[in-house]
């Protein structure tokens, strides 16, 4: 890690090992991941599920929003506006929810990887992933 790196917070993870079940995961979502990386130019901090992803984007836990992959299409919090017709100040308290998620599973291993020829994080963490698959779930049902 560079000088700079260590001044922007900027943290070099170690790749994502092929063999991973995380990298399999992440193949199940390749086609909306690259789509993200294409229209968000933010860092994105992927948690990989079973036929889903959830995606930290920014620089969580101060300034972050989230998407998730499901079903092959992406869904963030307009999405839940729209469809769902969730009011602002109830967002607000599901974004709080995601910090405290994220801060309590900050010490869990990291990885990077190469999706559309730019690198993202991917936080392989079960814990990690039911936390947020519930929050989600809670306001998107």
């Amino acid at each position: 890690m560079g000088l700079f790196d260590k001044l922007l917070g900027k943290q070099d993870y170690p790749d994502l090992d092929p063999s991973h079940p995380a990298a399999g995961k992440l193949e199940n979502v390749q086609q909306q991941l690259e789509t993200l990386v294409k229209e968000i130019p933010e860092p994105l901090e992927v948690v990989p599920a079973e036929e889903a992803a959830y995606v930290f984007i920014g620089k969580p836990p101060k300034k972050f929003g989230v998407a998730w992959i499901e079903n092959g299409q992406i869904h963030n919090f307009q999405t839940l506006v729209k469809e769902k017709g969730v009011q602002p100040f109830t967002l607000q308290g599901i974004s709080e929810k995601l910090r405290e998620a994220y801060e309590r599973h900050s010490s869990e291993p990291r990885f990077k990887a190469s999706v559309a020829d730019r690198d993202i994080v991917v936080i392989p963490s079960s814990p990690l992933q039911a936390e947020v698959e519930q929050i989600i779930r809670a306001i998107a049902a």
